[in-house]
């Protein structure tokens, strides 16, 4: 079952959304519920839900606040925000740490709840299963459980031919980028850009053994479209061009 963590401040709101469907039907089971930002901050420290259902305007602390304050801390929970028609600036501003989608409170029904946590439930298999897989960068490290950053290196993993940038990467995962790039490095401890090359050169070390391809077309292959750029990366990670290195095979 996912853990679920109610904050909302409004009584009859929280009533309604918690009585309104069976959580363990959708796999989901409601383990607390809070009626600020400040008091759910303390339950998500104390122990991190999977998701959070939380009002976007609250006291003492609001929703966007509470979820920008989960993320500093580094903490992967899901987000759904529950907001008033027209607060257009606070839901963009949700989004781009992170939240995974917002309801309507005033049209709130039963039906967007369960399909709200049905693309809850199969977000969380999803990276879940990303982070069993043991991409190419999780074999060298401690298992990651940041969904986001278990996202951007299965895309890596699957896209280190394409043209990946950090304000890609960025939109992937919907958050600001400066928050992916301090958020990445604390997780893995090496920056999202010296990752990309070391798995791009581990993918080039692997043409270099395996076929007789020219070293312009291998770094080309691998996402190098400059081909100085990709000895010089390669050599700074090895200790020797991709020439020297297939020689040495």
């Amino acid at each position: 079952m996912w853990k679920v963590l109610l904050v909302e401040d409004e009584t009859f709101v929280r009533e309604s959304v918690r009585e309104s469907i069976r959580w363990e039907d959708m796999g989901f089971t409601l383990t607390g519920e809070a009626s600020n930002g400040e008091e759910a901050l303390e339950m998500i420290r104390n122990d991190p839900p999977d998701l959070v259902l939380c009002d976007i305007v609250m006291p003492q602390m609001d929703g966007l606040a509470l979820l920008k304050e989960t993320r500093k801390a580094g903490i992967g929970s899901k987000f759904v925000m529950l907001t008033c028609l027209g607060d257009f600036e606070s839901m963009r501003q949700a989004m781009e740490y992170g939240a995974s989608n917002y309801i309507l409170k005033l049209s709130m029904s039963v039906k967007d709840l369960r399909e709200t946590l049905g693309k809850i439930d199969a977000e969380l298999k999803n990276a879940t299963a990303a982070s069993s897989s043991q991409g190419i960068g999780l074999s060298r490290q401690d298992k990651i459980t940041h969904p986001e950053v278990n996202k951007i290196i299965q895309y890596i993993e699957q896209n280190y031919d394409q043209d990946i940038t950090l304000k890609s990467l960025s939109r992937y995962v919907m958050m600001g980028e400066n928050y992916v790039s301090a958020l990445f490095k604390k997780k893995t401890g090496e920056t999202l850009i010296h990752y990309l090359h070391r798995v791009r050169v581990e993918k080039a070390i692997e043409q270099l053994k395996n076929t007789e391809l020219p070293v312009n077309r291998i770094g080309q292959s691998v996402g190098f479209m400059n081909d100085n750029y990709f000895i010089k990366i390669f050599k700074r990670m090895t200790g020797t061009t991709p020439s020297q290195y297939r020689l040495t095979r």
